[in-house]
């Protein structure tokens, strides 16, 4: 089993860049297929990005495509979210989350508690 913490949310204004950290603990998580989801007040929770064991494999979704960058430090045994060029409507609480296979629905096992990021105009 793998606990998730994220942190390096905050407020910032559009155009920013903000660099979100997902560090486990209690399991390598060199073991997991990592993802990034999202929530805003009102909607449901969204896919953000995802990641394979072996960071061969890395997705998007359409919206952060070009602008979130998704990595991961084994050694370290952290996963990174850098959000550059942020936009009001990526105002939301983000979540990361553990899996055994990478995918980009909410097949994850392990979830964190999230962070806000809040992006003004």
């Amino acid at each position: 089993q793998v606990q998730l913490v994220e942190s390096g949310g905050g407020s910032v204004q559009a155009g920013d860049s903000l660099r979100l950290s997902c560090a486990a603990s209690g399991r390598a998580v060199s073991t997991y297929a990592m993802g990034w989801f999202r929530q805003a007040p009102g909607k449901e929770r969204e896919f953000v990005a995802a990641i394979s064991r072996s960071a061969i494999s890395i997705y998007y979704a359409d919206s952060v495509k070009g602008r979130f960058t998704i990595s991961r430090d084994n050694a370290k045994n952290t996963v990174y979210l850098q959000m550059n060029s942020l936009k009001p409507e990526d105002t939301a609480v983000y979540y990361c989350a553990a899996a055994r296979f990478i995918a980009t629905n909410e097949r994850y096992d392990y979830w964190g508690q999230g962070t806000q990021v809040t992006v003004s105009s």
